[in-house]
């Protein structure tokens, strides 16, 4: 047995607010829509990871989900053009890479970051 891909669920009576931050703003695509529940993804080929955290490094809270990105900066400037408000950096970490934290529409702590 192997496990295949691990989905983040966010539970809310809004689903079409998903659109702008996870597909406008981040470029994810639509795999499934069936009214009642939407999944945002990729057609490239992605690492299954799950993690569990005491803290969010730097003296963070601990992200809901951490999205890596190819271009942090681009999708930075794209937060902010879209009018969400940054929590935290961007910041170049210790550990190798540079981040943010943004709150998606359903109050969810996003970590965007990519390695340096």
């Amino acid at each position: 047995m192997k496990v295949r891909r691990i989905i983040a669920n966010i539970a809310t009576s809004d689903i079409a607010a998903a659109k702008r931050f996870y597909q406008d703003v981040l470029g994810l695509v639509l795999l499934m829509d069936h009214g009642w529940i939407a999944t945002y993804g990729s057609q490239e080929k992605m690492d299954v990871q799950i993690s569990f955290a005491e803290q969010g490094g730097s003296g963070t809270p601990v992200p809901d989900l951490s999205i890596e990105v190819d271009d942090v900066e681009a999708a930075l400037q794209g937060m902010k053009a879209a009018g969400f408000a940054i929590e935290y950096g961007p910041a170049d970490e210790p550990w190798g890479v540079r981040r943010f934290y943004v709150r998606d529409p359903f109050g969810r702590l996003v970590n965007i970051l990519s390695h340096r």
